[in-house]
């Protein structure tokens, strides 16, 4: 039986030569023909899903670093959700519908659990329930073989440099407030990333004037949990991007503000590296 092929694209060489990581969840723009005739909405309103084109401000400021970038869209299956416990009773007839009231999480409760809910408008945008094997299936040819791709390309760095930090880039709606963020970083209150690390990289934020708040209101998610082991020296840290900063005025398209989004991610993965290569240099000279 043939594979079916991956749903994300896997850029750098099998050998690391950065001990920096990107992974890109939610930037995928693929909605499969199986998803099409079960939404209750336009897909073209599914897009408010998407971490719109922010692959295009990765790959623009990639270097030499292994990247992750999903290709399926997000509302087919969120790859920053939990495959156990993020799977939503209301549109998932495999969930366990005792964590409905139990132990659902705060993401499964608000819609945008491991399959989403709520998009486009609607409290619900499926037809009918996805059957277990249905989510099964999406689990196994999407989920899982994306983590698996971003716990190799750690492994292999840590291998190499003893020490790897992943880099897990979103894009967010403009927020609310008198001096709302347009940066979020964040390290699960510490817990994903070193002190130093998140500290550093909000410097290069703050130095070109930018709105930073840190883990609020985005942490990090399921992939900062799953990856994360400071540790062993295997750091991560989830980068937010106010989508009007390099989005059209439509936020539908790549826009003027693009390259100095590009820079500014630059900026982050070079002071990154700097800090994994000194502590490389730092370990070795011990």
């Amino acid at each position: 039986m043939i594979p079916a092929p991956l749903s994300f694209r896997r850029f750098g060489p099998a050998d690391p030569v950065s001990p920096v990581v990107v992974s890109v969840p939610h930037a995928g723009r693929d909605y499969p023909p199986a998803m099409l005739s079960l939404l209750t909405v336009p897909v073209a309103r599914l897009t408010a899903l998407e971490d719109r084109y922010v692959d295009a401000v990765a790959q623009g400021a990639r270097r030499d670093e292994t990247m992750l970038v999903a290709t399926r869209a997000r509302g087919w299956i969120d790859l920053n959700r939990s495959p156990v416990r993020d799977r939503d009773p209301q549109v998932d007839a495999g969930a366990d519908p005792r964590d409905a009231g139990r132990a659902a999480s705060d993401k499964v409760r608000s819609g945008i659990g491991l399959i989403p809910r709520r998009a486009g408008g609607a409290d619900n945008m499926w037809r009918r329930k996805l059957t277990d094997a249905e989510v099964i299936e999406r689990i196994a040819t999407d989920h899982t073989p994306y983590h698996a791709a971003v716990a190799a390309a750690l492994a292999a760095a840590h291998a190499r440099f003893g020490i790897a930090i992943l880099l897990d880039l979103h894009s967010m709606p403009t927020l609310v407030g008198l001096t709302p963020a347009q940066i979020v970083l964040g390290d699960r209150y510490g817990r994903s990333a070193g002190g130093q690390l998140t500290e550093s990289i909000a410097a290069v934020v703050r130095h070109r004037g930018l709105p930073l708040a840190i883990n609020h209101p985005y942490a990090g998610g399921h992939i900062l949990s799953e990856h994360a082991r400071p540790r062993a020296d295997i750091h991560a840290l989830q980068l937010e991007i106010d989508r009007s900063l390099y989005l059209d005025d439509a936020l539908d398209r790549p826009g003027a503000g693009l390259g100095e989004m590009i820079a500014l991610v630059r900026a982050v993965l070079d002071r990154a590296s700097d800090i994994a290569l000194n502590t490389t240099r730092r370990i070795a000279a011990e």
